[in-house]
């Protein structure tokens, strides 16, 4: 089965760029595109993508605004956001709105195809260049933590899931690192994402800094 995209950028050139590219694979899908960001909302609602590959700074209302819109309306619908800045200031923010994940525009095209078959699948992505100034936010949060009693749900064996989760360990890291096949790893995750109400697992990234089960530093146990 095709994956569904909608595109919005507020240029013509990169959506035919990107266009382009994703004709050229045989389940990648360009189902609509937007200029931005109310158009992407309106868009979104009106074809249900499967992914919504969202440009951050756009006239009007903006891929931060559209996220959180689309991802609050849309559930099933997951948002890869493509920026040209690195550090941009929208990361951590856009992550919180329900972003699934961050992609420079420069990304490869493999990688990029590589990316939105992953998040549509479930899973977060972040581009290694974008994950330090994601890294840096959660660190200037330490202090303030929120929200810890939602943690009370979970078993050691969870929360010590979820703190490797954090630190970006997949579920075959995961695995390796407690002596548990990767699908005992995948469950535990998923065990912890359906009690904590988080849709993703980098939804359950932002909830670990931010409740301070995971903090910047050293993988737990080191």
């Amino acid at each position: 089965m095709s994956i569904r995209i909608l595109l919005a950028d507020d240029q013509t050139v990169v959506r035919a760029g990107f266009r382009a590219l994703l004709e050229l694979t045989d389940d990648l899908v360009v189902v609509a595109e937007a200029a931005d960001g109310d158009a992407a909302v309106a868009g979104a609602r009106r074809v249900r993508p499967d992914v919504v590959l969202m440009d951050i700074r756009m006239p009007g209302l903006d891929g931060l605004q559209a996220t959180r819109l689309i991802t609050a309306e849309l559930p099933e619908a997951k948002v890869l956001v493509l920026t040209t800045f690195a550090a941009d200031e929208y990361v951590f923010e856009a992550l919180r709105a329900g972003a699934s994940g961050f992609l420079l525009k420069d990304v490869e095209p493999d990688d990029l195809c590589a990316a939105i078959r992953t998040v549509a699948d479930g899973g977060a992505l972040l581009a290694p260049a974008v994950t330090r100034s994601v890294i840096e936010e959660f660190a200037r949060l330490q202090g303030r933590h929120v929200g810890r009693e939602r943690l009370d749900v979970l078993t050691d064996r969870e929360r010590e899931v979820v703190r490797l989760v954090a630190a970006g360990l997949s579920n075959e890291e995961i695995g390796q690192r407690l002596h548990v096949s990767p699908l005992t790893a995948k469950t535990h995750v998923s065990r912890a994402m359906t009690k904590l109400g988080v849709r993703d697992r980098a939804q359950l990234v932002v909830l670990a800094y931010e409740t301070g089960l995971a903090s910047v530093g050293l993988l737990p146990g080191e």
